[in-house]
């Protein structure tokens, strides 16, 4: 593995990993915006709602498991920082074992749980069929889309950013094309949408085995005589107690946006497809956005095994500046294409007329929640899972759910105001920890009972 020898947090340094995440995290929800363009110029905003509710079951139940990409990143950086090639492999070893258990488990337990999600989603008679169709169809590849998690966690975490672009890339564009196959060719709908992932997901994990093996050249893996990295307790602890940590986060996330989800299905098919479309372009935002924080992670975290404070902080104060830039750039495209990118994704009146009265929430969030996004990249490199979970849980419990409760009676609008606050509320709990922190001098200090070894 090869080390960048420029100085921690140098702008070149920051956006040469920037860069390629933006671009392959962006073609995750572009992904997602084609299939509701696709699907929202059929004749029937039924198609577009069944797969709304599909893919945000699919959302939670798969990004819940998002800690193999971030954990793994945390802990690769820092043994590739300390410069300990073998237990950054040893980290992606158990994080692919882990993803392979979790992901079998999907499958044993979906026959159980995705009908009561779906009903409890507040789904139509109509909807109904087809959203559990995509669902099951999709969870075919579970495993593999997880094992991806680990594989992209790990090539950051060694400051390739090439690998990933390549992955997502390659594999959204697969999608893509099969997409218009399945659903315009084939007329397969909410079905075809779901085989085009499963195909997606597949080709994803083969090109993943394919570019992990110019890292592997050269790492020494343990001989038969010596103790494998996988058999040592101590580091499958530290792995368990920073992804206990994301995953009770990601579920309150996920909770959020699920919840959000069957508040718009609650209002109709037409309020619930507007709402996918805003949340569509979202995700565009939030993966572009994240392309910055993926930076974050992979030299704070390298900073922190190489104990350069000063690095640390300059990685911080320049990632987030360029964050910060695009956000408003995103705030003015926003703005300013009201009239012309709703179009894109729909031609059905009432649909139209939806995201007209709603635009102006989606205007405001790129530079609400830029600043979460960013603190999240600070944490995830440094090992701070337990402060993202405590505030994660905090904004959902005592901003989002009583803010919707007091809101109910403006409707959608309610239910956008409720989620810009909880935005807005994670920014500023991450805000006044991390100042609290930085006074305190304690980035490099060890954590206590969470501290993950950076040996194997």
């Amino acid at each position: 593995m090869t080390t960048n020898t420029r100085p921690f947090g140098a702008p070149q340094q920051v956006w040469t990993l920037a860069w390629p995440m933006i671009l392959s995290n962006v073609s995750v929800p572009l992904l997602g915006a084609v299939d509701t363009a696709i699907l929202g110029h059929l004749d029937s905003p039924v198609y577009l709602a069944a797969v709304a509710i599909g893919a945000s079951i699919l959302t939670f139940l798969l990004w819940a498991f998002g800690f193999l990409r971030m954990g793994t990143t945390g802990l690769v950086a820092r043994a590739h920082g300390s410069g300990d090639d073998q237990a950054a492999l040893a980290w992606l070893e158990r994080s692919l074992l882990l993803a392979a258990a979790l992901g079998l488990s999907l499958w044993l337990l979906a026959p159980v749980a995705v009908p009561v999600v779906v009903e409890l989603m507040n789904a139509s008679a109509a909807a109904t069929p087809m959203a559990l169709e995509y669902t099951y169809i999709r969870l075919f590849s579970a495993p593999l889309a997880l094992a991806n998690f680990a594989f992209i966690g790990w090539f950051i975490g060694l400051q390739d950013s090439r690998a990933p672009l390549l992955i997502l890339v390659c594999a959204n564009l697969l999608n893509i094309v099969l997409d218009a196959l399945f659903i315009l060719g084939f007329g397969w709908g909410a079905r075809g949408a779901a085989l085009a992932t499963v195909c997606a997901d597949v080709a994803g994990f083969a090109l993943a085995l394919w570019l992990a093996r110019r890292h592997l050249r050269g790492v020494r893996k343990p001989s038969a005589r010596e103790i494998s990295p996988l058999t040592n307790a101590a580091p499958w602890k530290a792995l368990f107690g920073i992804n206990g940590n994301l995953f009770v986060r990601t579920c309150a996330l996920l909770l959020t946006f699920t919840f959000f989800t069957a508040q718009g299905a609650a209002q109709g098919d037409t309020v619930l497809a507007a709402n996918a479309i805003m949340m569509q372009l979202l995700m565009v935002t939030a993966y572009g956005l994240d392309g910055f924080a993926h930076a974050t992670e992979a030299l704070t975290g390298k900073a922190i095994g190489a104990r350069d404070r000063a690095g640390f902080h300059s990685v911080v104060r320049i990632a987030t500046g360029l964050a910060l830039l695009v956000a408003l750039l995103l705030t003015l495209v926003f703005g300013s294409g009201s009239g012309w990118i709703p179009r894109l994704f729909t031609g059905i009146e009432p649909v139209l007329a939806n995201l007209g009265a709603y635009w102006p929430w989606l205007c405001a969030l790129p530079l609400i929640t830029v600043w979460s996004y960013q603190l999240d990249g600070v944490f995830i490199g440094a090992d701070r899972s337990r402060e993202m979970r405590d505030t994660m849980l905090l904004a959902t419990a005592l901003v989002f759910f009583p803010a919707w409760w007091l809101t109910r009676g403006w409707g959608n609008h309610g239910l956008w105001f409720s989620f810009l606050l909880w935005s807005l509320a994670r920014s500023l709990a991450m805000a006044l920890i991390y100042l609290r922190i930085s006074r305190a001098g304690r980035w490099l200090a060890p954590q206590p009972a969470g501290e993950a070894p950076t040996g194997q």
